[in-house]
């Protein structure tokens, strides 16, 4: 049988309390928490904690899916409004009033397109885009502090990334000349 209404906000109330005091970092046996919330023990406190934030994730979860629903309704209505000019092909008329031929309109494929992307987003469908960064062929890369002498022998090795070639060493450091290597403060 379901709580009544009463026994329901009595528990909200001392969720909210221990959530408060856990938030101040109360540990779970002290007496404001097991003695004055009635909890029977520090056990009986962290699974009650454990009961409330999953709640909350399940009352937040479900919000989100009907969220999602609606927004996929949304998308729906919009796509069935647009597919018919996107899809089936009609008389192109010219500037001069002219028959040209026949087509698909174009912004309403554009449009189409801009709602799958919408709702592929909406519905995590896309695959993440793997990235792979590497050093010079291919190899791994330093990610430790180098000084501008150290930056200008990696870009000589790797080549100039913007394809000029003859061009001296003063031209790729951008007119900076490099510091003493003999300086620890740059590192």
């Amino acid at each position: 049988m379901p709580a009544s209404n009463a026994h329901q906000a009595e528990v909200a109330h001392r969720r909210a309390k221990l959530i408060r005091l856990r938030r101040q970092a109360v540990p779970f046996d002290d007496p404001r928490i097991v003695n004055d919330l009635g909890y029977s023990s520090a056990g009986a406190a962290r699974k009650d904690l454990i009961r409330a934030l999953e709640s909350n994730r399940d009352d937040e979860a479900a919000e989100a899916s009907v969220y999602r629903q609606q927004e996929n309704e949304r998308l729906d209505a919009l796509l069935a409004a647009v597919w018919p000019q996107a899809t089936e092909k009609r008389p192109i008329i010219g500037k001069d009033g002219e028959y040209v031929g026949e087509g698909v309109d174009i912004r309403a494929v554009d449009t189409v397109l801009r709602l799958i992307d919408r709702r592929a987003k909406l519905n995590g469908l896309d695959m993440p885009a793997a990235v792979e960064v590497s050093g010079p062929g291919g190899g791994a890369l330093r990610l430790d502090a180098v000084n501008l002498a150290q930056l200008n022998e990696l870009i000589a090795t790797a080549g100039d990334p913007d394809g000029a070639e003859g061009e001296d060493e003063e031209d790729l450091t951008g007119g900076y000349a490099p510091e003493d290597e003999d300086d620890d403060d740059d590192v």
